[in-house]
């Protein structure tokens, strides 16, 4: 063995060696492209576009942390916003409350007109008469005060008889 050297020389042996491995390399890669070349091309192009999306998207996203001009501004219309968002509330919430009122106030009209309807049959079979005639009686008078008050009747057209007198 000799002293001033590190390893084994380089011989012809190891050059042969290197252009083997590069020929299976250049062999192999080859092949690998004829038979999946057009697979690795379309795949390479999405990959490229997938890219180039999510670095638009990014880009077009505003900064996670606000300026010192924005930081100044942004608390104001936070508060501004909440307290529409309140008075929106608010406004809403009377609207139901009157509304719940006007129902509360009708169903009351329709139990006191029950009530006196159950009066009016009670103290008809009490005289003695029929009461369902007397109700009878009793809902066509508020109908025609309805109508006589709320319309004006209009005069019908003379029609002809849809059979002949003979």
């Amino acid at each position: 063995m000799e002293l001033g050297d590190g390893g084994p020389a380089p011989g012809p042996g190891q050059a042969a060696l290197g252009r083997g491995g590069l020929e299976f390399l250049q062999h192999t890669v080859g092949s690998l492209l004829s038979s999946y070349g057009w697979y690795i091309l379309l795949a390479a192009v999405a990959i490229y576009l997938l890219i180039q999306k999510v670095s638009q998207s990014l880009a077009g996203r505003p900064s996670s942390r606000p300026g010192a001009a924005d930081a100044a501004v942004e608390p104001d219309m936070v508060v501004r916003r909440q307290e529409a968002l309140a008075a929106a509330r608010l406004r809403m919430q009377e609207e139901l409350n009157a509304q719940a009122e006007r129902y509360k106030e009708k169903q009351r009209q329709l139990e006191e007109e029950k009530r006196r309807q159950k009066i009016a049959m009670w103290e008809s079979m009490q005289e003695g008469k029929s009461y369902k005639g007397n109700l009878k009686l009793n809902q066509q008078e508020a109908e025609s005060g309805a109508s006589t008050s709320s319309a004006v009747p209009k005069s019908k057209p003379n029609k002809k008889p849809l059979r002949g007198g003979g």
